[in-house]
Order: C-alpha cells, then structure tokens, then sequence
C-alpha cells in the first residue's frame, strides 16, 4: 500500500508546463457545484407565497447572519457572504471523498489558499478600524518588547489554521486507505483456502465497515472542520477592533 498526494491529470504546454493536479480539477468542480446551488436556491424570488427551494434559501441566510452577528457582532452582517462561501467550499471540497474522489483539503495547498485569505482579510479590516499606524501599534502592545512576538503569532494564524484543516481531513483519507487495504488483504487471507478463484478474490470484509468510517471522516468531520474554520475565521477577523 502506498499513500501518495494529489495525481496530476494533464499538462498544459504553456510557461514550461502547467501541471493541473486532481485538487486543481476537483476544486473548480466545487465551485460549480456551490455556483449551480446558489442559483438553484435563489433563483425566481417571491416576496409573497414563497416555494420551498426559497425557504430553503433563506433558512440558510438566516442561520448564516445568525452565526456572523453572535460571534463577529452586527457591524459585520456584510461578512455573511464570505463565511457562507467558506463554510460552502470547505464542506462540499471534504465531501467529494463520497463519491471516490479526492477531497481538496487534503491538499496543503487548499488550506493554506484558504488560511492566506482570512489573514490578508484580518490585517485588512485592522488596517481600516485602526488606521495603518493602529495597525502597526497593535504589534507592539502591551508593551514594544514582545513585537517579535506578536509578530510571530499573527503568521502562526496561517499556519495553524491551514494544518489543522489539512490534517484532520488527510488524516481521514489516509486512514480509509489503510482500511481499505487491510480488508482487502484480510479477505484474501480468509478466502485464500477456496479454490475458486473468482470467490477467493472477492474483498468481502470491505463490505460495510469502510462505509461506518465514511460517515465520520467524509461527512461528521466535513461538517466539524467547515464550522472550525468558519468559526476561526470569524474570531481572528472580528477581534481586531475590540475594545
């Protein structure tokens, strides 16, 4: 058994070569499938007899400004559409491992493009509460000393933030993958002894117990490690202008 990263698919022959990797094709598949459901939700809006794909619509909404007013506060209702964007490509990038394939955050390079983004998003919104020379100020408090410091934990953000994504959601793949393996072998094991062997290749314990597996590292965990980030994401940004 062999665990490997993201296989790369083709090559475009332009600037010494592009290679576009599963995670790079399964990643824009994401974004159509968020796209494809955002205009399926809100798509032909009523303000009277609403239909039930509109209801659906705003539910969602709703529990989205309902989770950015109780952890960010009211004045940054306006980050609902990015937390919402978030939460969405996060979940439906781990919940491709359903259907065999790849999930895109077990790419480093996805959650770190993701943790880069709320970082720039953070120094952003600091810089425009505080002004640039608040900005800077805030590195040097309490006290000038501990700059370096402060200076250290606001990368460490990225970094921590893109492991724990990357490792939790890898961690998955990589333990379904030894599963995997281990039945199979362990069926070739036990069957070993038929003599048919069209019966004795028959990987009969990969029957049922991997799908236990999926339904906490592709779906539980998908929906743990989309709020996680979300949540991260809403504490770092917000926590710039508190009193």
């Amino acid at each position: 058994m062999s665990v490997t990263g993201p296989s790369i698919l083709f090559t475009i022959p332009i600037l010494g070569g592009i290679d576009i990797t599963e995670t790079i094709l399964n990643g824009w598949l994401v974004v159509l499938i968020v796209l494809a459901l955002s205009l399926f939700l809100t798509h032909n809006l009523k303000t009277k007899n609403p239909s039930k794909r509109q209801l659906v619509a705003e539910k969602i909404y709703s529990m989205l400004c309902n989770m950015v007013r109780g952890n960010m506060g009211e004045r940054y209702v306006s980050f609902t559409p990015y937390i919402g964007a978030l939460f969405g490509y996060s979940i439906f990038g781990s919940l491709l491992g359903l259907v065999g394939l790849r999930a895109v955050t077990a790419d480093m390079s996805t959650t770190v493009g993701m943790a880069l983004v709320t970082f720039f998003m953070i120094e952003i919104n600091n810089i425009y509460h505080n002004g640039v020379g608040g900005w800077i100020k805030s590195f040097t408090e309490p006290v000038a000393i501990i700059t370096p410091i402060n200076i250290i934990s606001e990368v460490a953000n990225v970094i921590s933030m893109s492991f724990r994504h990357f490792g939790n959601i890898v961690a998955g793949v990589i333990i379904s993958d030894m599963v995997y393996w281990a039945l199979a072998n362990f069926s070739s094991f036990v069957l070993g002894w038929i003599p048919s062997t069209a019966i004795a290749s028959i990987p009969i314990f990969q029957i049922g117990i991997p799908a236990v597996l999926s339904i906490y590292f592709d779906l539980f965990s998908s929906f743990l490690q989309a709020y996680i980030i979300s949540m991260l994401t809403m504490v770092n940004v917000s926590r710039v202008t508190e009193a």
